[in-house]
């Protein structure tokens, strides 16, 4: 049977005994399916992986390559994997039976053939065969729209958090300025860390935009305080400095709330992390729960210390003046392993 009969509505018959070949391939045919006859197991395997048919029929003993070897070989490859196999032998011996379905094989005919067998058997293996090639491409619609709708929510909640974002720029006391700079700044430093051998497997490119939208987050508590503490421009009394503080717990059960449980939002859960914990020091000593080291949240130590950096060169400082500043300082309020990587890159810093 000509080669380039394989394809859409193509059967494959491999059968080392010429007259088994003729007697299948005009069964199939009266089933009104295009047969395509191979000698041997090679043969087959050679037309299979060129032209994949609709299903196999294979016998077991052919010299060189046997139907159990080709199956297993087929059964192995993603590309062929699904294709249904069924065994063609004079043998009906149980352990070969058990054999053939142990490597994946779908059925199994003996000979001599009597047509309405055959014809039975390869139908109800085509129908599985549609049946399951129809399931995975509802399983695969059904993971675009689920992940679609995914995105969807997630682009929602983003958009939320930028208009939040926005609010805390106006309570926070800093501008929009101070803001665009702390967002940027954060981006640098985590990139540069994403390329040290301490941070890369924590760093990832998701991780890098999340950290610059959640920059702009950490003081959004601060709607939940009052305006006459917020712009007070004396000294803080020991009760309104405990309210001001509270701004780190408003923040991280606002952006929490919004994060639900919805696993897939990371990019929430950070920014309340960030909220939450952006005034922790690494000693042990900020608040509000007093964490210390790798117990604070990776992006709340990078938004702290480029807060830091950001607050001494709001007014003019020059960088390397901020840096000597904050040198003093790493190992007691900042992680040393970043402040170093911030050493490095501080020429892209604003």
């Amino acid at each position: 049977m000509a080669y380039e009969n394989m394809g859409r509505g193509t059967i494959l018959i491999a059968d080392d005994v010429e007259i088994n070949r003729v007697i299948l391939g005009e069964i199939i045919q009266d089933m009104g399916y295009h047969p395509v006859l191979a000698a041997d197991g090679e043969e087959a395997l050679e037309l299979v992986r060129t032209y994949p048919p609709l299903l196999i029929l294979t016998d077991i003993s052919m010299p060189g390559m046997s139907g159990y070897e080709l199956c297993r070989l087929l059964k192995e490859d993603e590309e062929t994997r699904n294709i249904p196999v069924i065994f063609i032998s004079a043998l009906d011996e149980l352990e070969d039976i058990i054999e053939g379905f142990d490597l994946g094989g779908g059925d199994y005919i003996t000979k001599p053939f009597i047509p309405e067998v055959v014809k039975a058997r390869v139908s109800v293996q085509l129908r599985l065969y549609e049946m399951a090639q129809e399931l995975r491409e509802m399983n695969r619609k059904l993971q675009i729209s689920v992940s679609e709708q995914l995105r969807q929510m997630e682009q929602e909640k983003k958009s939320i958090l930028q208009a939040l974002g926005n609010i805390a720029i106006q309570n926070s006391g800093h501008g929009e300025e101070y803001t665009r700079r702390l967002k940027h700044n954060c981006r640098m430093l985590a990139q540069g860390m994403q390329l040290s051998p301490r941070f890369e497997e924590k760093i990832s490119d998701t991780f890098i935009d999340t950290i610059e939208l959640a920059a702009s987050l950490c003081d959004i508590g601060k709607i939940g305080i009052p305006k006459e503490i917020l712009q007070k421009k004396e000294e803080l009394t020991r009760e309104e400095a405990a309210v001001m503080r509270s701004h780190t717990e408003i923040g991280a059960k606002l952006l929490f709330d919004l994060h639900g449980s919805s696993d897939y939002n990371d990019f929430v859960k950070i920014s309340a992390d960030t909220a939450h914990y952006h005034h922790e020091s690494w000693d042990g000593s900020g608040y509000p729960q007093g964490l210390k080291g790798e117990e604070i949240p990776l992006a709340a130590q990078i938004v702290s210390l480029m807060n830091r950096f950001c607050m001494l060169t709001q007014d003019g400082r020059k960088r390397e003046e901020a840096l000597a500043v904050m040198q003093g300082e790493a190992g007691v309020n900042f992680n040393p392993d970043i402040f170093d990587i911030c050493c490095k890159i501080w020429r892209q810093l604003c």
